[in-house]
């Protein structure tokens, strides 16, 4: 299931409604129209954990007031004075840099500085487990270089500590308190990493998972499965392959009558609906060139129906453009197919797409451009591969650009068994 990334601070685990209020609240917060989206989402982060700890804080500060250790209670007390007052702050000038720096620092001290008030590890619950939240909220609000000056500043406390243990006075705090805020604290802090986990993981899988797609989008699950275990020119022979180009008829004078923006709506309404198509065959698109739309079957993965299949979404194509409208027009289409050997894959090495090289596609391209209005044609490799399964109609020879006189013939419709079983060839194939 897609997730939101803007919403995804609800898997910090505050599904309570005071939770939900909390991170609606802190988006507001210091935002500012020109963030970006990581600069928007550590904004939100930074405020929502730096007040969502401000309760536990409050309620520490209470408890060790009433235990008789006021200048215990004063330190939790000081990071629930400072960080509304820091979080005004950074309301007012927006500027992340600032406020995370306080925030991680007193993360990282006030912890530690409770701990020495109460005379050490064990007097004191092992309180200084929480100065851990410190470089945990660094991995997700910092520069990862800049999490190691934070993780550096934990390990040299919890060093200092065992140096400074034997000369630190006990609070004399009763066993049983001694050993409850053990558990509330070691509990509590194990709670609130697992969520700071759950989260960077949740966020990771959703970014990797939005990256698969959109690289899916471009490159077939093969081919990006290649380049990702491989940087190298990725290039395959296939002897049995079809190739269509799809181009609307009389498209420069429509185009000069439009304006540009209205053009590229009319365009995309075509394409997604040819997507469609091509999704409920199991093609591959190939590209789009202008108004030209390129498909293929039979790579990157051969299949022996690949000219049936091609024609059968060439028939749809027709049947889907004669049927609507685009944009408020009514458009035409000449397509063309040929069958052949092709070389396909990925050349270069930015803004690259999966291509498809050969005399076979310079001919299925040829066919196209000199075709006529809602007609599909095709070259003799590719009657030789459907006649039995459409109704074609022999239009004689063509002179192709770069090439010989060719046979030429056009699909008129499905035989009468297609009806039944629209791809007959597929089954067991796909």
């Amino acid at each position: 299931m897609e997730r939101d990334p803007a919403k995804g601070v609800r898997w910090l685990g505050w599904a309570s409604p005071y939770g939900q209020r909390l991170v609606a609240r802190a988006g507001r917060i210091g935002a500012d129209p020109g963030d970006g989206s990581d600069m928007a989402l550590q904004k939100r982060l930074a405020v929502a954990l730096s007040i969502g700890l401000l309760p536990f804080t409050l309620l520490w500060s209470a408890i060790y007031f009433a235990a008789g250790v006021p200048l215990s209670a004063a330190i939790p007390g000081l990071y629930s004075i400072v960080t509304p007052i820091n979080t005004m702050v950074f309301a007012w000038t927006r500027n992340l840099g600032p406020y995370r720096f306080i925030q991680l620092l007193m993360f990282l001290v006030l912890p530690w500085l409770l701990m020495m008030s109460l005379g050490g590890f064990k007097e004191s619950s092992v309180v200084v487990i929480w100065a851990g939240l410190c470089p945990l909220a660094a991995l997700l609000l910092e520069d990862l270089r800049r999490t190691t000056f934070w993780i550096l500043g934990f390990v040299l406390l919890l060093i200092a500590s065992a140096i400074l243990q034997p000369h630190l006075r006990a609070a004399n705090l009763p066993e049983a308190f001694v050993t409850w805020f053990f558990a509330l604290n070691v509990g509590a802090m194990i709670a609130i990493a697992f969520v700071l986990l759950y989260y960077f993981v949740g966020q990771r899988n959703f970014f990797q998972e939005r990256s698969e797609m959109l690289l899916l989008n471009i490159l077939p699950k093969e081919i990006s499965e290649a380049l990702k275990a491989e940087r190298r020119t990725i290039a395959a022979h296939h002897d049995a392959a079809s190739i269509l180009f799809a181009d609307v008829v009389d498209f420069t004078p429509m185009a000069a009558a439009m304006t540009p923006l209205r053009l590229v709506d009319l365009l995309n309404e075509v394409f997604q609906c040819f997507d469609d198509l091509v999704e409920k065959y199991d093609l591959e698109k190939i590209k789009t060139i202008g108004d030209c739309y390129m498909v293929a079957a039979g790579v990157p993965r051969s299949r022996p129906d690949h000219a049936h299949a091609l024609v059968q979404l060439a028939l749809d194509m027709q049947e889907a453009v004669a049927a609507r409208t685009f944009g408020g027009r009514s458009l035409a289409f000449r397509i063309g197919i040929n069958s052949g050997p092709v070389v396909a894959g990925v050349i270069g090495r930015k803004k690259f797409i999966y291509d498809l090289w050969g005399e076979a596609v310079n001919v299925a391209s040829r066919m196209e451009s000199q075709g006529q209005s809602r007609t599909i044609q095709i070259t003799r490799n590719t009657h030789e591969l459907v006649k039995d399964a459409f109704d074609c109609e022999a239009r004689g020879t063509i002179k192709v650009k770069g090439a010989d006189h060719m046979e030429v013939w056009h699909v008129i419709r499905r035989k009468a068994a297609l009806h039944d079983d629209p791809l007959p060839h597929v089954r067991g194939t796909v």
